[in-house]
């Protein structure tokens, strides 16, 4: 006959509790001995070599984009710093260029005081203030007008020479016509011999022209045209142009001569207006050509 036997559904031993209070009392143990002597070190040493692989593991994702962060911020910054190089570059590109243009406009002022000095009627310093985009008219507009006492009439020079003649004031604005501009005319001679003619401007580009000479006149390449002073307008003395070429038509006897202008309007900012007495002029009118002849009756 087979004996009873008890079947065992669940394993006992210690209780939950217990293990509890001797795990406990197992980590205090660990605390105080790790914290009052080394004995333990060999066996942190070991389990951290152990879970080293693990943490590394675990870490990579974190170290994969700080890496790939410091790389977009390092691209960032370097980016940065050439945009930021290449602008003070161009700053200071942009700081030498101004400061080149106002050590050439203060040389030139300096010549135009030494002019001014050498010039016996009072004179008014301008500056351009813009270029009418017309290319069949060569005017200059200035920043000084009738409140500074510049007529209609008055001629412009620089250190060349004659610029050209006020053709238009208003109470703060001037416009001048050029030597160059056909609406301008000046009485002139020959430095050499004295030999006094009309210099026109507007037929040939950049040129003056001096018309209705005989055809044996006494005047060759190379010679200085200067202001005769007829008229009363244009001071005696000033420097007009220079010959460049002489043509001669013996069919017709007559001749005539192209110059170059000794000023140089299209290179400079400031020049002077020389303030001579225009009350012998007509009055002014809307047409800058009949102002630019006023003072042809005296010629």
């Amino acid at each position: 006959m087979q004996e009873n036997r008890t079947i065992r559904l669940f394993r006992h031993g210690p209780t939950a509790e217990f293990r509890l209070v001797v795990l406990v009392i197992l980590s205090l143990s660990l605390l105080v001995v790790d914290a009052r002597w080394r004995v333990l070190d060999p066996a942190r040493q070991a389990i951290s070599v152990v879970l080293y692989p693990f943490q590394r593991l675990v870490l990579a994702p974190r170290d994969l984009v700080e890496n790939f962060n410091n790389w977009m911020d390092a691209a960032t910054v370097a980016r940065a710093e050439k945009e930021a190089l290449q602008k003070q570059r161009i700053e200071l590109a942009q700081i030498a260029t101004h400061a080149a243009q106002l050590s050439a406009e203060n040389e030139q002022l300096r010549r135009l005081l030494k002019v001014a000095d050498t010039v016996s009627q009072p004179s008014v310093a301008v500056e351009v203030m813009y270029e009418p985009p017309n290319a069949f008219v060569h005017h200059l507009i200035f920043n000084k007008g009738t409140s500074d006492g510049i007529r209609a009439g008055m001629p412009v020079i620089d250190e060349g020479g004659v610029v050209g003649q006020i053709v238009r004031v208003t109470p703060f604005t001037s416009e001048a016509a050029l030597l160059t501009d056909d609406t301008v005319s000046i009485p002139v001679q020959v430095l050499r011999n004295g030999l006094r003619l009309i210099a026109f401007g507007g037929n040939v580009s950049g040129r003056v022209e001096v018309r209705y000479l005989t055809a044996n006149a006494d005047i060759h390449a190379g010679d200085t045209l200067v202001t005769s002073g007829i008229g009363g307008l244009f001071p005696a003395g000033l420097s007009v142009a220079k010959i460049e070429k002489v043509e001669r038509d013996s069919a017709t006897g007559f001749a005539r001569a192209l110059a170059t202008p000794l000023s140089h309007p299209e290179r400079y900012r400031h020049f002077l207006v020389l303030r001579v007495d225009v009350s012998r002029m007509p009055s002014p009118t809307s047409d800058p050509e009949a102002q630019a002849h006023g003072s042809q009756p005296a010629q």
